[in-house]
């Protein structure tokens, strides 16, 4: 019962009748697997909390069997040796459409083609590195020589690439990953997205390698007296938004922010101004689930850390209120992602967990 507290008017209620959720102490003595922390973390708080909720999240997106879930990526994910995890969100079925920066679909192609990054020393200063060739990424370096590896890639598939049918990247990204079926022994994102027919999108094309690598195909044909190619940036726009259409429920997975969050979140307010402006007959296309990765804060006034909620103004998410269901968390993505993607792949039954259950072969 709620007791009244002498004369300063409160009214002191009990947390178990108003059904308020308690929290818990994590203890590391009941701490088996992945999903076993990422749950105790869960009932913790701050970003420990918010990294619980998000997993719950995503976990709600993989099982509903009428939800397309569309995985955004931008920051130095394959630099910083997260590729295998989507490779794994891939694999298991859980992401069915990437929408990418191009320079971590060409640092991943680097990897898949069992190349390395390597530790940055810093005793090395930058004009060192530059004169050495190895191109600094934070705490880790990029070799020239691996980028001259992704060009010659690039070469043979434009190459072989018909003047008469227009460039895009979902193309480009799905013919090199059908390169490395027949190439590569080992796993990379864009062969995991071929096999599973999945496609990947690079709306900022031409700020990547593999654009500059597309300008420098250009100039080979040009002297070989070939005639251009024809990059079309709308060939990635329409046959996104006809994949997007077509879907019953719209989930979205985003590490980062960026021109890959807003390009896939963009295609909620094409298909509200279709209807609107009576093009055609269309429902609202809002996304019902969204998980977020990226410690920018809202206060810097940037998209990449514009909430959920801002969005559902734009007519982009499903209000909580109408069912959306949305986490945000805000941390590094090397240390979040592994828990939320680790946890999730183990109730789903895809990695190992806790029951001895286990999904594909590691």
């Amino acid at each position: 019962m709620a007791k009244e507290k002498g004369a300063t008017g409160r009214t002191l209620h009990d947390p178990v009748q108003d059904r308020l959720t308690p929290i818990y102490p994590l203890d590391l003595s009941r701490i088996h697997t992945i999903d076993d922390l990422v749950r105790a973390m869960g009932r913790t708080a701050f970003t420990a909390r918010q990294i619980g909720d998000a997993a719950d999240v995503l976990e709600a997106m993989a099982r509903d069997k009428d939800c397309f879930v569309v995985l955004t990526l931008s920051g130095a994910m394959t630099v910083g040796k997260m590729g295998l995890l989507f490779c794994d969100l891939v694999d298991s079925g859980v992401v069915n459409a990437i929408v990418s920066t191009g320079a971590l679909m060409a640092h991943g192609l680097v990897e898949a083609t069992g190349r390395s990054h390597f530790r940055y020393d810093p005793r090395m200063d930058d004009r060192e590195l530059f004169l050495a060739g190895y191109n600094r990424v934070h705490d880790s370096l990029e070799p020239e020589t691996n980028l001259d590896a992704v060009e010659d890639v690039m070469q043979q598939i434009l190459a072989q690439w018909d003047a008469e049918e227009p460039v895009c990247s979902w193309k480009v990204n799905r013919r090199i990953g059908e390169y490395l079926q027949r190439q590569a022994k080992g796993r990379g994102i864009l062969k995991s997205a071929a096999e599973k027919n999945v496609p990947v999108y690079v709306p900022a094309f031409s700020d990547s390698e593999l654009g500059i690598d597309f300008a420098l195909h250009q100039r080979v044909r040009k002297g070989k007296g070939k005639p251009p190619l024809r990059f079309d940036c709308f060939e990635d726009f329409y046959h996104y938004a006809g994949v997007m259409l077509a879907t019953k429920r719209m989930g979205i997975f985003t590490i980062g922010g960026g021109v890959p969050r807003n390009w896939a979140q963009q295609f909620g307010v094409y298909a509200e101004l279709l209807a609107r402006r009576g093009y055609e007959k269309l429902p609202l296309k809002r996304y019902s689930y969204g998980v977020r990765i990226c410690p920018e804060p809202v206060n810097w006034g940037g998209l990449s850390g514009s909430t959920y909620t801002e969005a559902v103004s734009w007519g982009k998410f499903v209000p909580q209120e109408e069912g959306g269901r949305l986490a945000e968390v805000l941390d590094d993505a090397t240390v979040a992602l592994p828990l939320i993607v680790g946890a999730v792949l183990e109730r789903i039954g895809y990695l190992k967990g806790a029951d001895g259950a286990s999904g594909k072969k590691k």
